[in-house]
């Protein structure tokens, strides 16, 4: 069973099983009341029975049951404009007098009953009616016996038949209202779930741009803006491992083409080498080609070592003082931008950080290196290290190269990514240093920053 027909069938439930019991204890209740009214006219019949025959007594002298029977009889007694029917009855039941007939057997009520003492019963006549039957007990003739009279309290039922009847009618009609009101409840609160389910399958079929309207505070609303957020959570989720897919399938065509690139040379040279008799001059030029691209696939080899190993772990950090640090950077490649026609400056602070020193060294000498290959011969690269306001740690390399295209500058940092290929290749680039830069920088908690306007130069700033 659906949401929707439990709600229905709860709500109309409900709603009938109130009603009726509700009902049932109204009608019940009155009649009860009435019942209490007719008992209380019951006893004060028969105190009226009792003072009256009690008057007849001391007017006469009764010495057995025969003139007790007449003086019975003969006794009539109207109240309201109706003839009050009684009879006098013995300790066996049976009649002694009577002035009209009660159509009541009454044994089962004088048998419980104690001289003195007075109480009732509702009895089915005879004549197939509803009575109240009382009695009280009194003592004659050196005996027991019961002074009984009845209210015929048959209107009564007849009455409650009635309202059971239009009660009945009531019900029908009032079921019938609930049902189309429970309806159209049912319908407002499963509306916003059947939304929710219809994004849901949408979702699961691959639309993760759908959500739902949000509109209402309650409960169901607040189930509305949790799944927007889901929803919107997934997509950004789904969006980030599509682009990374497609990251991955970029770097393993890229790779195989970095790897085809220098292996077709070094096959070609090789064969050129085998085939045929060459001169010297084309030996040692073979040769040469053969070492400058065994050496670009050892880089290309040694730097996805580096990026695999640093997915697997952590950096030691330990103090280290920035300006002997940066100057040892340096003089690693000072000889090469000497050989360049370029000048290295360094500024930095007296300060202490806490790196890896052998990391962030390697950062700092592919950053190096990528000035050296972009700046033309004459040119002044800046490394700079101090410590900011805030705390954190700036290393920065200054160019004046050619510059990065601002387009190419969100993905520098892809792996086998070159802005220029041709002349990165013709440099011995593979498009995996500033990778590992920002691998490097991200293992310390920090950021890689860049600013380049093509022809003027660029700036690369490391913050930890």
């Amino acid at each position: 069973m659906t949401l929707f027909w439990k709600l229905f069938c709860s709500m109309v439930s409900i709603t009938v099983l109130a009603c009726s019991l509700g009902g049932f204890v109204l009608i019940d209740g009155q009649l009860r009341a009435s019942l209490s009214q007719e008992v209380q006219a019951l006893y004060e019949e028969n105190d009226m029975l009792r003072y009256a025959l009690s008057h007849e007594l001391e007017r006469r002298t009764i010495t057995h049951r025969d003139e007790l029977s007449q003086l019975v009889g003969s006794v009539i007694i109207t109240a309201g404009g109706r003839t009050m029917t009684f009879r006098l009855s013995g300790a066996d039941g049976r009649s002694l007098g009577a002035s009209g007939v009660l159509n009541v057997d009454a044994a089962p009520l004088t048998a419980s009953l104690a001289e003195n003492q007075r109480g009732w019963a509702l009895e089915r006549s005879t004549s197939g009616g509803m009575v109240l039957h009382g009695a009280s007990a009194l003592r004659l003739l050196d005996e027991t016996v019961y002074l009984e009279n009845c209210r015929d309290v048959t209107p009564l039922y007849a009455q409650r038949t009635a309202q059971y009847q239009s009660f009945t009618y009531g019900m029908l009609a009032l079921t019938a209202a609930a049902g189309v009101l429970s309806l159209l409840v049912s319908h407002l609160i499963c509306r916003p779930l059947a939304r929710l389910s219809a994004a849901a399958r949408s979702i699961a079929e691959g639309a993760f741009d759908q959500r739902v309207p949000v509109t209402s505070n309650d409960e169901l609303g607040r189930l509305s803006e949790d799944f927007n957020a889901m929803a919107l959570r997934l997509e950004e989720q789904v969006a980030q491992l599509t682009a990374a897919a497609q990251r991955e399938k970029d770097f393993t065509a890229s790779f195989a083409h970095e790897i085809k690139t220098p292996l077709t040379s070094i096959i070609g040279y090789a064969d050129l080498l085998l085939s045929r008799p060459v001169s010297p001059d084309q030996v040692h030029e073979s040769a040469g080609y053969i070492f400058h691209e065994g050496r670009r696939l050892e880089s290309l080899s040694r730097k996805l070592m580096d990026l695999i190993i640093m997915d697997r772990q952590a950096p030691i950090l330990r103090p280290v003082p920035l300006c002997p640090f940066l100057d040892q950077t340096a003089s690693a490649l000072r000889p090469a931008m000497t050989q360049a026609g370029l000048t290295l400056d360094i500024e930095a602070e007296d300060a202490v950080i806490h790196i890896d020193p052998d990391l962030i060294e390697t950062a700092c000498l592919n950053l190096l290196d990528n000035a050296r290959k972009a700046t033309p011969p004459g040119g002044r690269i800046v490394i700079t290290g101090r410590k900011e306001e805030d705390g954190r740690c700036l290393i920065q390399v200054t160019d004046p190269g050619h510059g990065i295209p601002p387009k190419d500058l969100p993905r520098i940092t892809e792996p086998f990514y070159m802005s220029d290929k041709s002349r990165a290749r013709a440099q011995g680039g593979a498009g995996l240093g500033l990778a590992l830069c920002q691998k490097i920088v991200t293992l310390h908690g920090g950021t890689l920053e860049f600013e380049s306007t093509p022809g003027v130069g660029t700036t690369v700033r490391i913050r930890l």
